[in-house]
């Protein structure tokens, strides 16, 4: 008990002789005595050497010198912020400040916005819808059975409390949801955010955005899909760009195609965006399947229509000359700054 008595003793004329003049050295005071290898709960650890009938008048001395720790901890932050305050009073406010930097909207944002509006001029409404979603508005309704492979584990994010839910693959569920509505005729697109289950790589990434189209009333064909496309990429990336379409599979569409356009990274003589092709896939197209029409209450005899699909991300990296897609979720400043001049 004794010893303990001489310890704190010692350590109070320690502190009361300390001085700080700015906030590193309170840090430091902070440090030494408070933190958690600091002094006073080292010497709170000598608790288990006092003897028991001198245990309650220990166990005030430790508060009472840790309150006093405490107590001078507060004055001397005190003391250093009201001095940098006194000195802080000297400085001529008159004089202009820093100059704030700019900011800027990102790539993939600026490409949303932009296949948002080439839409919008032909007549095409905004929808949008959840990012988790439950497994029949993201597979059964569009003809995708229980053992086709998009779903997968490998290829699809199932949420571990409910696996009827998943994050979703494609925002295909807000077409899914706009048609059970059943107010016809329906002229939409649903950009959004999709999750899928791959490999991160220049190429590809774990989460992207997407927009889709559909368009539903009678008498819509394949002719009315292609020539909307054609426009879509001409006011995209001018008259002189090549487009080419070629025969696919997509389970919700019947017939299906893809739509290319020449690479504009290298201008067709290959790199690794296009595969050394020349050529680079933008989006899935077709004319929506009698089955999904039928899932949604919508009478294929009377109704047809056409739906089509693209991630924002490879249309960005095409028309800003960006040459990996990782980029775009890196949050590095240097890279997002070029595009200030592009709002």
């Amino acid at each position: 008990m004794e010893q303990l008595l001489n310890q704190i003793e010692a350590f109070k004329k320690e502190i009361n002789a300390f001085s700080a003049t700015d906030e590193k050295q309170v840090e430091d005071f902070r440090i030494k005595y408070l933190g958690t290898k600091g002094i006073v709960k080292a010497i709170m650890g000598e608790m288990k050497n006092v003897a028991a009938e001198n245990k309650k008048e220990a166990g005030q001395l430790l508060n009472e010198f840790k309150v006093f720790v405490e107590t001078k901890y507060a004055e001397l932050k005190d003391s250093t912020v009201n001095g940098q305050a006194s000195a802080d009073s000297t400085i001529d406010l008159s004089l202009p400040g820093d100059a704030l930097p700019i900011g800027s909207r990102h790539p993939v944002v600026l490409m949303r916005n932009r296949i948002v509006s080439i839409f919008q001029r032909l007549g095409f409404a905004v929808a949008e819808g959840p990012e988790i979603e439950d497994d029949w508005h993201n597979f059964g309704a569009l003809n995708l059975p229980a053992h086709h492979p998009a779903r997968d584990m490998q290829d699809t994010f199932y949420i571990q409390q409910n696996p009827d839910w998943v994050l979703r693959t494609h925002t295909s569920n807000v077409q899914i949801r706009e048609m059970e509505k059943g107010k016809l005729p329906i002229r939409m697109i649903m950009p959004g955010r999709v999750y899928r289950n791959e490999t991160v790589s220049a190429r590809s990434h774990c989460f992207f955005h997407q927009v889709e189209g559909l368009y539903i009333d009678e008498n819509v064909s394949f002719a009315d899909l292609k020539q909307t496309l054609y426009f879509f990429v001409k006011e995209m990336y001018g008259k002189d760009v090549k487009v080419r379409f070629r025969p696919s599979y997509f389970p919700f569409t019947e017939p299906s195609a893809e739509m290319d356009v020449s690479c504009f990274i290298c201008g067709g003589s290959g790199c690794n965006i296009c595969k050394k092709t020349g050529w680079v896939e933008i989006l899935g197209c077709g004319m929506v399947h009698p089955n999904v029409l039928s899932n949604c209450n919508i009478d294929p005899a009377k109704y047809t229509g056409f739906a089509f699909g693209m991630g924002i991300e490879r249309p960005a990296m095409l028309k800003y000359g960006i040459n990996d897609i990782r980029l775009f979720s890196e949050n590095d400043v240097r890279f997002l700054k070029q595009f200030t001049s592009a709002i």
